[in-house]
């Protein structure tokens, strides 16, 4: 389990479903060297460098959080238990940091957290308080097959407008 990083006044909160295992091993989040999320970040103009996963805390100054909607596990996004998904806390967390956006990394915790079977990547219609819900596609490897870098180019366009 990482701890979330979070503050008030951030500009987006980056929520997974839960850590992987490689990430969990080494303490940072999204560390399995297959996985582009630091590439992307720093591609859509989110970070002026190319952050290492190690570094994950630097993201705070550039208005990112980040967080998991299961955080007592870690392994395969197919291995959760139904259970193990706490919609609560996440809410709990959005309603007290009010980012501009909660941005799903991947559509698993999305369908949880909006109680839906099926969701599509963008803006959703939806809003928590003041956020602004977006899914994004996943950056984990394993998710290679429905890659595709728009949506995180969008979602920059967004949070930078």
């Amino acid at each position: 389990m990482l701890p979330d990083l979070l503050k008030d006044d951030l500009n987006v909160i980056f929520c997974g479903t839960a850590v992987g295992n490689q990430s969990a091993k080494n303490g940072d989040y999204y560390s399995n060297p297959r996985n582009k999320f630091w590439t992307i970040l720093y591609k859509v103009g989110l970070t002026q460098l190319k952050l290492d996963p190690i570094d994950y805390k630097e993201l705070l100054t550039y208005g990112i959080g980040l967080t998991d909607l299961v955080k007592d596990w870690n392994g395969n996004d197919k291995d959760i238990k139904k259970e193990q998904y706490d919609v609560e806390k996440l809410s709990r967390t959005i309603s007290d940091y009010q980012p501009k956006f909660l941005c799903f990394n991947g559509k698993g915790a999305a369908k949880e957290y909006l109680n839906r079977r099926i969701t599509y990547y963008g803006l959703q219609p939806e809003t928590y308080y003041s956020t602004s819900i977006y899914v994004a596609p996943s950056t984990s490897g394993a998710a290679n097959r429905y890659w595709d870098d728009a949506y995180w180019f969008e979602l920059a366009n967004l949070i930078q407008n």
